[in-house]
């Protein structure tokens, strides 16, 4: 299944415009460090390890999501969640888990009755969404 990302033109050529000024910013750092450091493949295998780690926790189905909604209502009980990814309780909770544990999110829990559990976004998961959308766009073949 292959969903467009619909925007207009005008702000599809303002997005694309500031994707490739950050894509050559970030070139050019790159390059200043590999002339300053002198880096071994052994170092550089080692920070694609640890890359590929987020990658794959990203990567898997429901997490981007999950931080997606977060990032829009800025909190969601697990109710709420459930109903809008419309996935079962038992995968919801282990995404949610492994979020948290991954320092994504932030469990609350909210005293009772009735006793609530609401998910929202720490510092590290926002700047994740923000960095993760623009890459996906990217990645998708929207930017010319």
């Amino acid at each position: 299944m292959n969903h467009r990302i619909v925007l207009s033109d005008e702000l599809r050529n303002f997005v694309e415009t500031r994707l490739r000024v950050n894509l050559e910013g970030i070139e050019e750092t790159l390059r200043q460090i590999f002339q300053v450091q002198e880096l071994s493949v052994e170092d550089l295998k080692e920070t694609m390890r640890s890359l590929e780690e987020s990658f794959n926790l990203l990567s898997q189905k429901w997490n981007l999501q999950i931080l997606y909604i977060l990032f829009l209502r800025k909190t969601a009980s697990f109710g709420e969640l459930k109903r809008i990814l419309g996935v079962n309780s038992r995968t919801l909770s282990d995404k949610l888990k492994i979020l948290t544990q991954g320092k994504y999110i932030h469990r609350k829990v909210e005293e009772g009755p009735p006793l609530k559990v609401r998910y929202s976004l720490t510092k590290l998961g926002r700047d994740t969404i923000l960095l993760a959308l623009p890459f996906l766009y990217y990645a998708s073949g929207h930017l010319t």
